[in-house]
């Protein structure tokens, strides 16, 4: 068989059609949970042209060679030759085991889940304990970056060179990380956890409203559809909620609104900026800066309260508080890494619709092991919500037809 040389050079022709590809800027963005958004990895392509390619369907498969015409000089890019030889008829190559795959992204998933029930449950127990929600995020923040700075000491994660044009521009991120994790935990201690995560069901109801306010992304009919549900579920499950009281409800409201600001950030600002930075690599920035942030907030607010001479007064139980805080700051840090790793691997749709499944799986948990009073009416709207979530997860797929002229 004669050698087929494939040449990368200013254009591309493929199929005899042919396409311009530009440079672009990708942006992922990712929730951490909480927000269960994904923080972007913002990065640039150096803009590259490929020389004509042409394509034929024969019986045997595709074949590929290129087009007749005179060369095209060589841009100032890089330029790529490959060229495959073989004696024989060219062999398929064999796809890796799936197999093997297909375990690691379930034990991730699995871990996804069992870190933010038990981060929820001791969460939950350090806020009825130790009315704190200031200091309570606090040490969550600063647990976190103990494990950053550790990761990054120890040479387990890439220590990333930052200028200061990126911390100007991620500051407005952890502004609202701050705040998001701060209202999520100011609603845990009003409310019972599974209230406070049917409220937090409507982040998709906030992100679709900034995003057309802010970045002109109006959303389609099925989108809005899905919302529907949503809003009613919600509101169903209010009015029949045991534990409700406005305080918990505006605060899981807020915290919406601040976590999905978060993602309307993360578009408009870190998609302008040229190094790249992984989502892991962000959220541990954010997390130092969210720590920095907070500490000052806190000890105004609230002071040092975690002495053990003022726990001992209170009547609080000292190593048990300890304790469970540390648990729950190591289960926090740790399932958003895990939602990292998951991201990595599935597509956004795939992965909004597992934090679906796990906000589900954290209410379910968390009503049996509080034994929190559900009335029929309550789990209706809950629910009726969550089937929102779902739906909206899945018409996000759908892409409106182009407008013909």
């Amino acid at each position: 068989m004669q050698s087929t040389a494939i040449t990368f050079a200013p254009s591309l022709s493929l199929c005899t059609r042919p396409r311009t590809l530009s440079a672009r800027r990708l942006n992922s963005v990712a929730a951490l949970p909480h927000g269960n958004f994904h923080f972007p990895g913002a990065f640039s392509a150096s803009a590259r042209k490929l020389s004509p390619i042409s394509c034929s369907l024969k019986q045997n498969g595709w074949v590929a060679g290129p087009n007749p015409g005179p060369p095209e000089p060589e841009s100032d890019g890089l330029v790529s030759r490959a060229t495959a030889e073989s004696a024989g008829p060219a062999e398929i190559p064999k796809p890796k085991s799936s197999a093997m795959d297909t375990v690691v992204l379930g034990s991730l998933f699995g871990l996804w889940y069992l870190f933010n029930i038990y981060f929820n449950i001791y969460n939950k127990q350090v806020l009825k304990a130790f009315h704190y929600p200031m200091t309570v995020t606090l040490v969550q923040f600063a647990v976190g970056t103990v494990l950053v700075v550790t990761m990054w000491t120890l040479n387990l994660y890439k220590r990333p060179k930052i200028s200061g044009s990126q911390l100007a521009g991620i500051l407005p991120l952890a502004m609202v990380h701050t705040l998001g994790n701060l209202f999520t935990n100011m609603s845990l201690g009003k409310v019972a956890v599974s209230f406070t995560h049917t409220i937090k069901a409507m982040e998709p109801f906030f992100s679709v409203v900034l995003s057309a306010m802010f970045l002109g992304e109006f959303p389609t009919l099925w989108v809005v559809s899905s919302l529907m549900p949503i809003v009613g579920g919600v509101a169903l499950a209010s009015m029949t909620e045991a534990s409700f009281n406005w305080a918990g409800f505006w605060s899981a409201m807020a915290s919406n609104l601040t976590n999905q600001s978060r993602n309307v950030l993360s578009k408009k600002f870190m998609v302008k900026k040229e190094d790249s930075l992984d989502n892991i690599t962000l959220f541990s920035i954010i997390t130092i800066m969210s720590f920095f942030l907070m500490a000052p907030i806190a000890f105004s607010m609230e002071g040092f309260k975690l002495t053990p001479t003022y726990l001992q007064a209170t009547g609080v139980n000292v190593n048990q508080l300890y304790t469970r805080s540390l648990i729950a700051a190591l289960c926090f840090h740790a399932y958003q890494q895990v939602s990292y790793m998951i991201l990595q691997r599935v597509s956004p749709v795939t992965h909004s619709v597992g934090n679906c499944v796990k906000r589900v799986v954290v209410i379910v948990t968390s009503v049996l092991f509080f034994r929190t009073p559900v009335s029929p009416i309550n789990s209706l709207g809950t629910g009726v919500a969550l089937a929102g979530v779902f739906l909206y997860s899945r018409v996000k797929r759908i892409k409106p037809k182009p407008k013909t002229a």
